[in-house]
């Protein structure tokens, strides 16, 4: 068995750079850890930390491929982020025009969740616990 430590970092890739750096950092509030453009790639990389945790690597790339359908497409699911209080979570997003599904409840944990979409549609979780 390998002897994994943690989850490193999640990479995705989106199809407007500075869109997506104003969802994930302004909305979302990540903080820039490194920004580099990728002259030979024509790419941005953008290094995102949520407190003390390196995250998200945030990339563009000139025409990426559309996510082939959603939410069941074969690869990512969804990235989820813990919340303390959801429906505080749930009110400043709709505050900010973010379009936020009805609170469910897990039948498993008792936990509360919601969803919303980042700019390319990508499912982001925001789960209390």
């Amino acid at each position: 068995m390998l002897a994994l430590k943690n989850i490193h970092h999640i990479a995705i890739i989106c199809s407007n750079y500075p869109v997506s750096k104003h969802f994930y950092t302004q909305i979302l509030g990540l903080q820039i850890v490194r920004e580099v453009y990728r002259e030979a790639r024509d790419s941005y990389k953008l290094d995102l930390a949520l407190g003390d945790d390196y995250g998200i690597e945030l990339f563009s790339f000139p025409e990426p491929p559309p996510r082939p359908s959603f939410p069941e497409a074969c690869g990512l699911r969804h990235l989820a982020f813990a919340v303390d209080d959801l429906a505080i979570v749930k009110l400043t997003l709709e505050n900010q025009n973010i379009e936020v599904e009805d609170i469910r409840v897990d039948e498993f944990t008792g936990e509360k969740f919601t969803f919303i979409a980042d700019p390319d549609g990508l499912p982001i979780e925001f789960y209390e616990c």
